[in-house]
């Protein structure tokens, strides 16, 4: 038998360079990849009686609860701008990142079972979840545009600008960095499995230590660096700023967050490379 001739679509090597993530096999398998988006989307809401309404009740109960809370009960001010439409601005775009970081977080162990039967580039997972919550976004951010419009009209305390360009980067920016950390938590949480107490916990002081609840501007100037150290600082208020008129914008530190996301998102490939190796030896 010539075996010379014979073509393989696939080839089984003991070993591969640390660079080499193979991330041209995403293409083959994009297929697969909407599949698991679809699995995402009719899994989540295939037993509830309001269903994809959810996308809608979600932020609205979300920025009520902070009016009544930070607005009216802690007096936090919100630059002089109306109470829900400030907290339902950040809401939209921070919920599409805790939820993609906490929804990545367990690649390895959620799909053990799938990964133990059958090869594909394990990397679709994680991508899907991504894809499937810029659904949401999308749902959410219409609600948004509805209650901005709203204000736009009957106010004069918004000032939309030139800004506004920059918000399809913004939102692939921050859906990135939620990647970014859910596949490096997945990749640690094959060996130590306490980590995921931790990622509820984490996500929330996360969201305490970005500019959602309160504007940047009363941040004392000794902490304030503090609160710009954090990557989602820089994307949320220049999201407020394209939309709302206020709050903080600046290149460099847009440039930090889009550096510290790069760095982060190629550390965590390479580790999610690695330990889709030898998982099934730890889950």
């Amino acid at each position: 038998m010539n075996t010379e001739s014979e073509n393989w679509d696939l080839i089984i090597e003991p070993k591969s360079k640390w660079y080499d993530l193979r991330l041209g096999e995403i293409i083959r398998y994009k297929d697969l990849m909407f599949l698991f988006v679809r699995r995402d989307f009719v899994a989540l809401y295939k037993q509830t009686i309001l269903g994809p309404l959810w996308f809608f009740i979600q932020p609205i109960i979300t920025s009520i609860t902070f009016t009544v809370i930070f607005g009216n009960l802690a007096k936090i001010s919100t630059d002089g701008l109306p109470q829900v439409l400030f907290y339902m601005c950040g809401i939209t775009l921070w919920t599409y990142f805790s939820d993609t970081l906490t929804k990545t977080s367990d690649t390895f162990t959620a799909n053990a079972n799938i990964f133990g039967k059958v090869y594909f580039p394990r990397l679709i997972v994680p991508l899907s979840v991504v894809i499937s919550n810029l659904i949401k976004l999308g749902v959410q951010f219409s609600l948004f545009i509805l209650l901005w419009v709203y204000y736009l009209i009957t106010t004069n305390s918004l000032h939309p600008n030139a800004a506004l360009i920059l918000v399809p980067f913004l939102v692939l920016l921050i859906g990135f960095l939620g990647l970014a950390f859910g596949i490096i938590i997945s990749s640690l949480t094959t060996k130590y499995r306490d980590l995921k107490f931790l990622v509820v916990f984490g996500v929330q002081l996360m969201m305490y230590a970005s500019p959602i609840v309160y504007p940047l501007s009363i941040v004392p100037v000794k902490y304030k660096w503090l609160i710009l150290a954090n990557p989602v600082t820089s994307i949320i208020e220049t999201f407020k700023y394209a939309f709302l008129g206020v709050g903080e914008f600046n290149w460099m530190h847009l440039g930090y967050s889009f550096g510290f996301t790069v760095i982060l998102f190629v550390l965590g490939l390479i580790i999610f490379h690695r330990v889709e190796k030898s998982f099934m030896d730890t889950v």
